[in-house]
């Protein structure tokens, strides 16, 4: 399946999109990685240019959690970096809040925060101390930022004795909420997630997912989620994107996906959510693609 899926979307969702301001517009954005470039050794062959990604568009209205779903080298995480301005677009242009990524970058970059698979943090401090650090350069009060940082954890389910352990001796999953926690200590009207659960176990999970819909419901943030995790996507995710070599190929609700996917087969019940991934790619999650395997990981 080559084309864009276009589907009529849920009477909630048109509410939502007509009630709100756009968040986020992407118009036909590229990027692209490898080939010729005046960095290059020497007489060493470039590689091989590769578009990361291809002349993507999509607009995600405020109050929504958007998911963007490909296996390893589709193109997602590379997406969520142009949009929280750590790369440049080739072509195209991204707006966070009509801010333009590139010529308004200290603006979008007030507006949104960014959560990766892997936790980048001080690993001797506490938590405490982490969140502490990172309120200041964000200019937060210390004394407010205490109180909400103790808040945000235990929401998150660290408990408050182990707020002031170093972080090195906590275990994956409970440094991936402490770097979701800093993320969120701004109020970011934008939050940028990408594969935040991946690696954690079903409880930390569950304790992250939860924060994310009290967030968007209590604190009307915008969230743009990549994710492998077909079940989380499901449940989080008011819209879907699935890439697939830096395209976007299939775009809805995931219940729209599923009914189309079970009109086309004639089928009683609804599809999973893997099924319709599987048939529109061609493989799974799992599955890195070769073209763009090298890039998916690179820049900053």
């Amino acid at each position: 399946m080559n084309a864009v899926l276009e589907l009529k979307p849920s009477e909630e969702i048109l509410m939502r999109q007509a009630s709100t301001e756009r968040a986020l517009v992407i118009d036909h954005v590229s990027k692209h990685f490898g080939g010729p470039s005046k960095l290059s050794m020497p007489g060493k062959k470039p590689g091989k240019r590769v578009a990361a990604v291809d002349d993507i568009s999509l607009s995600v209205g405020r109050g929504e959690i958007y998911g963007v779903l490909g296996a390893n080298g589709s193109g997602k995480s590379t997406l969520i970096r142009l949009v929280s301005t750590l790369l440049l677009p080739d072509s195209g242009s991204v707006r966070v809040f009509d801010h333009d990524v590139v010529t308004d970058e200290r603006k979008v970059q007030r507006l949104i925060n960014r959560v990766s698979v892997e936790a980048s943090l001080f690993k001797k401090l506490s938590p405490m101390e982490n969140l502490i650090y990172a309120a200041r350069l964000y200019g937060v009060e210390t004394g407010n930022a205490r109180l909400e940082i103790v808040r945000i954890l235990k929401a998150l389910g660290i408990p408050e004795s182990r707020i002031g352990q170093s972080v090195e001796k906590m275990s994956r999953g409970m440094q991936q909420k402490v770097s979701i926690a800093r993320a969120l200590l701004t109020s970011p009207v934008m939050l940028l997630l990408d594969e935040p659960t991946t690696g954690l176990d079903p409880r930390s999970k569950k304790d992250v997912q939860r924060f994310v819909l009290d967030l968007r419901d209590t604190h009307d943030a915008t969230i743009l989620l990549t994710s492998h995790d077909m079940q989380e996507a499901d449940a989080l995710c008011d819209r879907l994107a699935i890439l697939d070599k830096g395209k976007i190929i299939l775009e809805g609700t995931s219940l729209e996906l599923k009914e189309d996917y079970a009109n086309r087969h004639g089928l009683a019940a609804l599809p999973t959510l893997e099924d319709v991934f599987m048939e529109a790619t061609g493989h799974g999650l799992d599955q890195e693609d070769e073209d763009n395997e090298d890039t998916e990981g690179g820049g900053p």
